[in-house]
């Protein structure tokens, strides 16, 4: 069998990386237990079981402001409470002065923003080169790239005062201790009857706690019961969102901003837990979050970046409906599982590089699932520094048939742009470099990845 010839552009010297990067440390358990011991610490999904004002009644988020067209560093927006600078190792090799192909970019967006019916197609197409980061508008453009907004401008104020209104309620209903729940219960059927007495009492008799609220009932349908099991689940995001990028302060630290924006994480994940029993919360989920509220947290306009967790917690949903099957761990061995989504990035290797396909898979036998499954199921947030992601992220949301076909093409230039130093390599130094992939050229990465996709359809 004729092998399929490696096209030259494949083979340029630009896509050729020096030294890898250190690795990530993580505690987590592996949900794999064939993980060799060759393998390098991994971040890993292991299945396991604040609060925003009411919204105004008339919420308009303004067209954003073209920046001043001086030859300045791109810089986060203007947004000194919140705003944060990436630590030096993040900061991207290419941020001095924006690009010509920035500065026309930003322009188009600008553009397509201010239209009345904005064209949803016009925008993917425009985003999936990147979004230029001091514009100040990733925040508005990912929320229509997710369908959070509407096309219609219109249509704005009215869609994000009744999301953000429900997301009050859930949070007043689903982070509400069984105490006053049962309090609650209590005062709704004695009011009525003495007002005052219910006022100055507030709690009930023993005799009077009905057999299913009290905190000893094993019953399912027992609100103490739920608690309890909720319990464990909340110690778990607790810890995960604690370790979510530590070398960021707008995540960690001791800052009053850093804790306001962990609690805003930990709400979101467990309002999200407790409406999808069937997922719950899968380690991991805080790493997906994280670019999410960071981007919209940061929005310029002050009424927006106020009800940023709102904002967050339904585009977390919508980006995570596409990919909620890699986090449920029954559904491994289905077509829809992870495994079979690391199949699909396997075959993509091989089709366009059948070479390095057989070196890795039947020479040094490194089973993709040792370095894709974190790959995929994280959306490289761990592979590359923060703004890096971002850049990535604006790609991915970009693709009109959603975010997975784009992000296995990105999977799969990522193994071609370091091909020749995996063909020199054995097994131990493949899986070494694979799961501490080294620092690459976020536009020549998503270069390649397109003209997989050319060739695909080709």
């Amino acid at each position: 069998m004729v092998k399929k010839r490696v096209p030259e552009w494949l083979n340029s010297s630009l896509w050729s990386s020096s030294t890898p990067s250190s690795s990530i440390d993580d505690d987590r358990a592996q949900r794999y237990t064939s993980n060799p011991t060759a393998a390098g610490p991994t971040t890993e999904i292991s299945s396991s079981s604040a609060s925003d004002s009411e919204p105004a009644s008339t919420v308009h988020p303004p067209i954003p402001v073209a920046p001043p067209k001086s030859t300045r560093e791109d810089k986060p927006p203007p947004e000194p409470q919140f705003t944060d600078s990436f630590p030096d190792h993040e900061n991207k090799s290419n941020n001095t002065a924006p690009s010509p192909e920035d500065i026309s970019r930003q322009s188009q967006l600008l553009a397509e923003l201010s239209r009345k019916v904005i064209d949803l197609r016009e925008l993917q197409r425009i985003s999936s080169q990147g979004i230029p980061d001091g514009a100040g508008i990733r925040s508005t453009v990912w929320k229509l790239l997710l369908g959070y907004l509407p096309p219609d401008r219109g249509l704005w104020s009215t869609e994000l005062a009744k999301k953000r209104s429900q997301y009050k309620h859930f949070k007043d209903e689903l982070l509400m201790n069984p105490s006053e729940i049962t309090r609650k219960m209590d005062n709704g059927a004695t009011c009525d009857k003495d007002e005052l007495k219910c006022q100055s009492k507030g709690l009930l008799s023993r005799s009077e706690i009905p057999h299913g609220e009290h905190p000893l009932s094993l019953g399912k349908s027992s609100v103490w019961n739920q608690f309890f099991q909720d319990t464990e689940i909340i110690e778990q995001i607790d810890r995960d969102v604690k370790r979510t990028h530590p070398d960021m302060h707008f995540f960690s630290g001791d800052s009053q901003d850093a804790k306001s924006n962990q609690d805003a994480l930990k709400d979101i994940l467990v309002i999200f837990a407790k409406l999808n029993p069937g997922i719950r919360y899968v380690q991991g989920m805080n790493e997906i979050l994280a670019p999410l509220f960071y981007v919209l947290k940061n929005d310029p306009n002050e009424e927006d970046a106020a009800f940023a967790e709102a904002d967050t917690f339904f585009c977390f949903v919508e980006l995570l409906s596409g990919f909620r099957d890699h986090f449920c761990q029954q559904l491994d061995n289905s077509v829809v599982g992870i495994r079979s989504t690391i199949t699909r990035l396997s075959q993509l290797l091989k089709e366009h590089d059948e070479e390095l396909w057989r070196h890795l898979e039947i020479t040094t036998k490194v089973n993709p699932q040792f370095y894709a499954f974190r790959w995929i199921t994280l959306l490289l947030t761990q592979e590359f520094n923060f703004a890096d992601s971002l850049h990535i992220w604006d790609t991915l949301l970009s693709d009109p048939e959603g975010p997975q076909e784009t992000l296995l093409r990105v999977c799969c230039a990522m193994l071609i742009l370091i091909r020749r130093r995996l063909l020199a390599g054995d097994f131990t130094s493949n899986l070494k470099l694979l799961q501490s992939y080294p620092p690459t050229n976020i536009s020549h990465l998503l270069y390649v990845a397109n003209k997989l996709r050319v060739q695909s359809s080709g």
